[in-house]
């Protein structure tokens, strides 16, 4: 096996949680191979650095395995090197560290969001969305 479309190679290692959700990105141009913008169909080989634009950050990985089945998480560790910049990670870390589920609970006995309250609720979120980049 010396080659495998990027969007199957996303999902198999674990990056995507679907291989829909890994097609969307190549289409919309979040997923790139040497710089490059490339379709879900754009065949990787080893070696190759795979950059993933994802929630508003910019991770790399270089294939070190090609595979085409979804496998394990222990597994699919193995089948990438991550070489995200250290600055990158350490901004994902504190991010990921401050996204609890607990900031958007209302509070108790406050009841259902009213549709004032859900479009207030909407605008918040589109002004700090991290997809649109």
């Amino acid at each position: 096996m010396n080659k495998v479309r990027v969007d199957k190679w996303l999902w198999s290692v674990r990056i995507y949680k679907s291989r829909t959700i890994a097609t969307d990105a190549c289409k919309s141009g979040k997923i790139k191979v040497a710089g490059h913008g490339v379709k879900p169909s754009y065949q990787i080989t080893e070696g190759d650095v795979v950059t993933v634009k994802k929630e508003g950050f910019t991770f790399e990985f270089r294939a070190v395995q090609l595979i085409e089945k979804r496998v394990g998480a222990p597994i699919a560790i193995t089948c990438y090197e991550d070489i995200t910049p250290a600055a990158e990670k350490s901004k994902y870390e504190a991010w990921f560290l401050n996204a609890t589920p607990t900031n958007e609970k209302r509070e108790r006995g406050s009841g259902r969001p009213t549709k004032k309250d859900r479009r207030d609720i909407d605008t918040l979120k589109e002004a700090y969305d991290w997809d649109s980049e």
